[in-house]
Order: C-alpha cells, then sequence, then structure tokens
C-alpha cells in the first residue's frame, strides 16, 4: 500500500498549505475512486452505467443515501467475501468480542438517524488515512509546550462511549473490557452517575479530556461547581454541536485547549475546528456538498439542507455523493486561520442536556446519548422526547417481525434503570404510538428536550 503513515503525513502537510495541492489531489482520487467502484462493486457499476469512462467532477455523479446503499449492501461492498448476514451474526455474538471481522476488519454501527440503521467496516487504509488526519488535527491544535504538558501528563485519555456502541461500532461493554489493565485510557460510558463519573475522572487526571458535545459541557458544570478537579491539556468535542459561545466556556472553565470535530461514520476523518471556531474540512480526502432540498448547489453563506458526502479512503464500502443529512453554513471568505480547506459551520447536530426535577426538588441532569436505545435488539428506530420536568415520551419502530410488546417492554427497563441510577425513579415514561418526528433535514433527533420556557428549575 502506497499510502502508509508516513507518506500520508506529508501528503496532508502538503495540501494545508496550498489549496491547489488539495484540489489536485481530489480529482485524481475521485476518478481513481470512480474507476474501483465500478469494477469492484457490482451497485456502482449498474448505477453509474452511461456515464464517461472518466469522471472529471463529482457533480458527474448520481446521488446515493444509507437506504439504498444498505438495502443493496451485497452488491454494494467490493470485498465479495463479505455479506450483510455474516456481519449482522458477527456483531450478535457475545464470544467474538476482540475480533475483527474475518480477520480484518473494524465493523461500526451507525445510530439510525436517518430511519435506517447502518453498517460500516473499516480497513487498515482507511485508519492510516484516519491516523494521518488525527495528528494533522493535534497538530493545528496544539503548540510544542502543549505536546510537552501532554507528556508529562502521561499522556492519559478519558473518552466518552455510547450505551449501545461506540464510534467504532463497538458494545460498550467491550470497550470497557479492552481497556482494563490500560492505565492510560479511561472510558466514560454516557449513561454513567455523576456521582460515580465525577470521582473517577478525578482520580484519573487525564491530559486529553474526549467527550460528546454534551458530556464536555456537562462536565464543565461540574468543574465550575467545584466537584470536578481535573486540568486536561485538550478537550475534544465530537457528534454533537458545539456553539461558539460552549467553545469559550469550555475553554475558560478547564483552562484547556478546545477542538472540535464534525464527523460521521461513514467518515470519520472529516473535518476540524480552528481557532476561528470554523470546521475545515480535510478536502484533500473527502468532498462535502452543500446542497438544497432539490440537491442543488448552495452558495457559501447559505443554509444548507442537507450535505453530499464523497469519501476517498474507504474502497470497501465506496461513498460517493452519499446524502448525509445535516445542514451547513460554508464561509464566504477565507478563514482568517490560514488555513485554504473549505471552513463550515454545522446547524442541524444538537448538544441539549436532559434536566430532570430530582425527588427533593434538586436539578438533575443527564447527556442525551445516555438515552439511545437502538442497540436494544427489536429497535430499528427510536426517538425519545421529553414533554415535562418529570416525564418522557418514547417513540420507536420495531424491526420486522419483532414483537412490539416485547420491545417495548425491555425498551422501558432499560430506560427505568437509568433513571434509577440518577434517583429519578419518579420520572414517568410514556410509550407513544406515533412514529418517530423527522427534522427538516431529513434526520431524526433520538432525543427532543423540553423548550427553554419549560425546562427544569
Amino acid at each position: 500500500m502506497r499510502e502508509n503513515i508516513l507518506w500520508l503525513l506529508v501528503d496532508a502537510h502538503r495540501a494545508r498549505r496550498r489549496s491547489s495541492i488539495a484540489l489536485a489531489q481530489q480529482r485524481a482520487r475521485l476518478a481513481d475512486m470512480v474507476t474501483h467502484a465500478r469494477s469492484a462493486s457490482p451497485f456502482y457499476r449498474e448505477l453509474y452505467q452511461g456515464l464517461p469512462e472518466r469522471v472529471q467532477s463529482v457533480e458527474q455523479l448520481p446521488i446515493t443515501d444509507k437506504k439504498m446503499l444498505m438495502g443493496r449492501f451485497d452488491d454494494w461492498i467490493t470485498d465479495r467475501e463479505v455479506t450483510l448476514e455474516k456481519i449482522r451474526a458477527f456483531v450478535a455474538d457475545p464470544d467474538r468480542v476482540g475480533e475483527r471481522f474475518l480477520g480484518r476488519y473494524t465493523v461500526a454501527a451507525t445510530s439510525g438517524t436517518t430511519g435506517r440503521p447502518g453498517f460500516f467496516l473499516t480497513d487498515d487504509r482507511t485508519m492510516a488515512v484516519v491516523s494521518a488526519m488525527a495528528l494533522r488535527t493535534l497538530t493545528a491544535w496544539l503548540g510544542f509546550g502543549d505536546f510537552v504538558r501532554l507528556l508529562r501528563g502521561g499522556g492519559r485519555v478519558a473518552f466518552s462511549v455510547a450505551p449501545g456502541h461506540t464510534a467504532t461500532g463497538v458494545p460498550a461493554a467491550r470497550v470497557q473490557r479492552s481497556a482494563k489493565g490500560r492505565k492510560r485510557i479511561l472510558p466514560m460510558l454516557v449513561h454513567m452517575p455523576v456521582v460515580e463519573l465525577v470521582p473517577r475522572l478525578n482520580a484519573f487526571h487525564p491530559a486529553i479530556l474526549a467527550a460528546y458535545a454534551s458530556t464536555a459541557k456537562f462536565l464543565a458544570n461540574e468543574r465550575k461547581a467545584g466537584r470536578l478537579d481535573i486540568r486536561p491539556v485538550l478537550v475534544v468535542s465530537y457528534a454533537e454541536e458545539l456553539s461558539v459561545d460552549d467553545y469559550d466556556e469550555i475553554a475558560e472553565v478547564f483552562g484547556a485547549k478546545v477542538g472540535n470535530t464534525y464527523a460521521a461514520t461513514e467518515c470519520p476523518f472529516l473535518s476540524y475546528s480552528c481557532e476561528h471556531k470554523w470546521l475545515h474540512v480535510n478536502a484533500d480526502w473527502a468532498i462535502l456538498e452543500p446542497v438544497d432540498a432539490d440537491y442543488r448547489p448552495v452558495p457559501p453563506g447559505g443554509h444548507s439542507h442537507t450535505v453530499l458526502l464523497t469519501n476517498f479512503a474507504n474502497r470497501l464500502q465506496p461513498i460517493l455523493r452519499y446524502d448525509l443529512g445535516d445542514s451547513v453554513i460554508q464561509r464566504r471568505d477565507p478563514c482568517p486561520c490560514g488555513n485554504p480547506l473549505p471552513a463550515i459551520r454545522v446547524e442541524g447536530r444538537s448538544a441539549e442536556v436532559l434536566s430532570f426535577s430530582g425527588a427533593n426538588g434538586e436539578r438533575v441532569s443527564i447527556p442525551p446519548l445516555a438515552f439511545e436505545i437502538d442497540h436494544i435488539p427489536g429497535v430499528a428506530l427510536s426517538q425519545i422526547e421529553q414533554t415535562a420536568p418529570t416525564r418522557l415520551r418514547v417513540r420507536f419502530v420495531p424491526e420486522a417481525g419483532a414483537d412490539p410488546v416485547a420491545v417495548w417492554e425491555m425498551a422501558h427497563t432499560a430506560l427505568k434503570r437509568l433513571l434509577a441510577k440518577h434517583e429519578l425513579d419518579h420520572v414517568v415514561l410514556e410509550r407513544a404510538e406515533e412514529a418517530p418526528e423527522q427534522t427538516v433535514g431529513g434526520k431524526f433527533r433520538q432525543v427532543i428536550p423540553l423548550r427553554s420556557g419549560e425546562r427544569a428549575d
């Protein structure tokens, strides 16, 4: 493989310095990926019939989405040994914990916010690109003195883990087991009560705190209250929107550098923030097209209805003009940070923390990702709306063939267990008859907090 980590680092450095180099790399990689997809994927061979032999622009390609690709999974993937049936059996088998699928792939599961869960595989080539982009990101965020502080702090990393699957599609319990004995890694389950999480962090003293945006804001509040006593060099936020004010508050509270990333399971290296709070797309390895509801280009400065993603690293499951479902604004002028890569801000994600009235009238806050139930057997899609300070309405769509009553009982048990951990046994759970509500951008918010005027005091 030509794209070893050293070659990728040199290549990424060149693209970071000049936009013309990134554009040239983009064109070459687009042509190569289209050629590869046509030859190795029956799905793309069929989809691209009638296109020119050499594609010069991404706009020449038809649009794809998760429903389309997952519906043709076995024809889409370029490794003919991989099938959806095999992947489902692999993920469902607890005895396969710690293994790579077929000995060479990591399996990732999406949350299903576009209405259909998906499985995405990562090979060594993609991981090499991810590693190179991660190093590019760290060097953009940290100076020499910061790296010295990281080394002095032992390089310890604490990171958020969702209840069902992590960012790499691994069950949270598996992450905990794999981290045992590794003194520099601390997984933070997002459903863990604050009375457990804060002491663990205080004892661990992470040099890097990597968390969902809602968790980072939650921990900043604990730091302000004097209960959390950690001084990380870097706080990294991911998976949810982080506002400009959030950046400044978290940086001030922790006395740390704050970085934000916007990515997806379909492209984990998509972008990273600069000191001016803009997210720069790694355009040498990905294309992100802001478009309107009719998939027409939205000019810089305009609010997109969605974005189309093209990923040049993943040759196993080619992602080409893929409807990601998020709304963004692209910067009109060059970013003052000097980074020539495209700069965007994301509008379609939320980092709201759910707040409840405790049994004694106190305010109890829980990060929204703690309430994800899509990992429960039989749940195809779910949405939880807080309708009152002590009431939650649960909407879900069962998988085909699943018993809705049995699925609800399992979901109800899991949610009541979560609430009990936070001494919120009095919170009422309602099963909704209606399906999850879809946003204007086409996604399903898994958690909908109370409106600001109705929140718990």
